[in-house]
């Protein structure tokens, strides 16, 4: 949906990959009115370059932070350089998940008041890295984390997780020493949760998925461009419609401009193989009076269409080995829905 001068935007998705420069993977099209970049600009390019001298170094160390303690749906406040000069250094919220190999999340301008109090009581964390944005403290007290760290299988996990030591030396190291050296790069970090990154299309009542960052829980070439929907299990769908529809009005000001709006968490079941969840339509039902219509079936009485309207209804249950358990959360952003999910 193309933006107009009448909603502009006011927050923007990025992914950054796990070097100590966090290099940018993706940047929404909605950079441009933040940061005045491109999208295109930013794409493998460090991301900790754009931050404040003085907020660098504590910058770097959140983000190894973030990725070794396997974080989900935190904050942190800090500056970041505008693309012209002549805006300097702009006040941002930042918000960040570790999606097993990646760590997405969002960038919006940080302005007081009911947003900003929205966006920090929905939040696992929240730090404060820049000296003018201690007026965002204040903010719900913390709830434990619903998506703390899962298993690694050992497949998975790679060699990163033996002790961190110090470039040049076979000592394990703290990651106080780590930082306060400032070495030019760390080791590789290892794979996180088994966590999957999908942003949808929030202009769109289907919320087609434009983006899947890896298949743990649903294959990348099965979900691109269609419905979120036609994945989530019948018997949760108006559920988990619902939970959108309320992300959906969080992420709008008091302008009624679309924007970041807070975490949302939840619990639903996918449905792996995918259906078509706009056509399910129950079928007529038998008249209320009368003689029931009835076919014999091994000398039993069997209700026609009974079997195709519980199945409209989402009654009927798939094949276990069709149907996964997930933990999520959604939050909604200027031009996109983010849904992290992971299996329960």
């Amino acid at each position: 949906m193309p933006k107009t001068k009448e909603l502009p935007a006011l927050s923007f998705i990025g992914i950054v990959d796990f070097s100590d420069k966090a290099k940018w993977l993706y940047a929404s099209r909605s950079v441009k009115e933040l940061l005045g970049y491109e999208p295109e600009e930013l794409v493998g390019k460090p991301s900790i370059d754009l931050t404040h001298p003085d907020e660098s170094a504590a910058v770097q160390r959140l983000h190894f932070d973030t990725i070794t303690q396997d974080k989900a749906a935190v904050l942190a406040y800090l500056r970041l350089r505008h693309k012209d000069p002549l805006r300097g250094y702009v006040l941002c919220c930042v918000s960040r998940t570790i999606v097993h190999t990646v760590t997405a999340g969002s960038v919006s301008f940080a302005q007081p008041g009911p947003q900003a109090m929205r966006n920090a009581s929905t939040a696992q964390e929240v730090q404060i890295i820049s000296p003018t944005a201690t007026n965002f403290q204040f903010r719900k007290w913390n709830d434990p984390s619903p998506m703390p760290p899962c298993h690694i299988p050992a497949n998975l996990a790679g060699p990163s997780n033996q002790p961190i030591t110090s470039l040049g030396s076979s000592q394990p190291v703290s990651i106080d020493d780590l930082f306060s050296n400032r070495p030019s790069s760390y080791p590789q970090l290892a794979a996180q949760s088994l966590r999957t990154l999908f942003i949808l299309n929030r202009f769109s009542v289907r919320c087609d998925v434009i983006y899947c960052s890896n298949d743990c829980v649903l294959p990348t070439t099965a979900i691109m461009g269609r419905s979120f929907y036609d994945f989530v299990a019948a018997k949760d769908q108006e559920l988990v419609r619902s939970w959108i529809d309320t992300c959906k009005s969080w992420g709008v000001n008091e302008r009624g401009q679309p924007s970041d709006g807070g975490f949302g968490f939840g619990k639903f079941t996918v449905y792996v193989p995918g259906r078509n969840s706009s056509a399910e339509t129950p079928p007529p039902q038998p008249p209320r009076h009368g003689p029931k219509p009835y076919s014999r079936e091994n000398g039993k009485k069997k209700l026609y269409g009974k079997g195709e309207a519980q199945k409209a209804k989402g009654l009927v249950k798939y094949r276990h080995e069709d149907e996964i358990l997930v933990d999520v959360i959604f939050s909604a952003h200027s031009d996109g829905l983010m849904a992290i999910l992971r299996k329960a």
